[in-house]
């Protein structure tokens, strides 16, 4: 039981929003749509589920060719990051719509409204209306609603971006698991890598329309085939620097040196592109393979724990996550580490040739 893409695209008033796209879902798996804004993740989903027809290709669902069929015909459930819910309608009542249009029972439509409104903190307002409550209790209801409808494809649309922090952290964990236990297809699109990873499963990576890597979702973390997909699984951006291979040496930005070692010492001599992310920047050396770097402060925020730097080094723009507060000075020059353990290789159009040490142990 699948949902499969061949070779779908899309190209509505002549925009490229899809380029052709290979896609195959399995029954019962948790499948992240990461990227920007704009990346194609909402059109996408507007595929898969009818609202919109491709350009080219064609979508099978169990075997069957739904191309042409209407959203109403494909079972399909849509939770939008703007909740959707009927305003004349009760919570109960709200959620209890798509049953009631499938003919179900009274009592089965009663259990699984309620069943439902447990799980999302909804019980004790099952007979306000939804302009009674506030932003994230209406959007909780129509997680409900997509719940209790039992749809093969369930497709959430940045479905928690307008909710309050702690709720947002709590359902992040557990709408894997309410979802996992029907067998349905889940998709979930979101702009943050951490919330993809918070939510497993698969991630595909979108980047202009187009999925540059598709799979569990710690592997396409860990080793990003490309650099547009590492930049797309990175928040802050990943960091690049150009490099260049000799022998058995490695020579970084402005004239670090260090021993070409494991899968780097295999690469053919050449110029590459090495990748870092923001969270292997360090001000001070904590290893003996760590390389030292002369920086530019140009940006400094506190997050809470940590300390969000910004950049300028050896012709490029950084971003360094740093553990703990540190008073730092803007336009003062700092040094900073980083640990050829935790860099990715690219050939200088963008292909991974060479995973991260750290990456290829995990």
């Amino acid at each position: 039981m699948t949902l499969v893409l061949e070779n779908v695209s899309s190209r509505p008033g002549g925009r490229v929003l899809i380029q052709p796209i290979d896609l195959t879902l399995e029954n019962g798996t948790m499948n992240v749509l990461l990227g920007p804004t704009g990346s194609g993740k909402t059109e996408l989903m507007r595929l898969m589920a009818g609202l919109d027809t491709p350009r080219s290709g064609r979508i099978l669902w169990h075997g069957d060719d739904v191309t042409g069929k209407r959203v109403q015909d494909r079972g399909v459930a849509m939770v939008y990051q703007q909740f959707i819910n009927y305003p004349s309608m009760t919570v109960y009542d709200n959620i209890a719509s798509p049953m009631r249009l499938l003919g179900q029972s009274s009592s089965e439509v009663d259990a699984a409204v309620r069943e439902a409104a447990e799980m999302m903190r909804l019980s004790d307002m099952l007979d306000r209306k939804p302009l009674e409550l506030s932003g994230g209790q209406q959007q909780r209801c129509a997680l409900a609603r997509a719940l209790v409808k039992n749809a093969g494809l369930v497709l959430l649309d940045e479905p928690l971006a307008n909710l309050d922090y702690k709720l947002r952290e709590e359902l992040r964990v557990e709408i894997p698991r309410i979802f996992e236990e029907s067998g349905s297809i889940f998709v979930y699109a979101t702009t943050e890598p951490e919330e993809a990873l918070l939510l497993g499963g698969n991630t595909a990576t979108l980047w202009e329309g187009r999925v540059t890597q598709f799979g569990p979702t710690p592997e396409v973390y860990r080793r990003p085939v490309d650099a547009t997909t590492a930049k797309v699984f990175s928040d802050p951006p990943m960091n690049f620097l150009p490099m260049t291979k000799e022998a058995d040496k490695m020579y970084f930005g402005d004239g670090q040196v260090s021993d070409a070692q494991g899968t780097l010492a295999g690469l053919d001599d050449g110029e590459y592109l090495a990748g870092f992310r923001a969270n292997h920047v360090a001000l001070e050396q904590h290893t003996e393979t760590a390389m030292k770097y002369t920086s530019r402060l140009v940006v400094t925020e506190i997050t809470g724990s940590e300390t969000f730097i910004h950049l300028e080094c050896c012709g490029q723009h950084w971003f360094g996550l740093i553990n703990g507060v540190h008073d730092l000075t803007l336009g003062e020059k700092i040094s900073v580490w980083l640990d050829i353990r935790h860099i990715y290789v690219f050939t200088e159009d963008g292909k991974l040739v060479a995973p991260a040490a750290y990456a290829m142990a995990a």
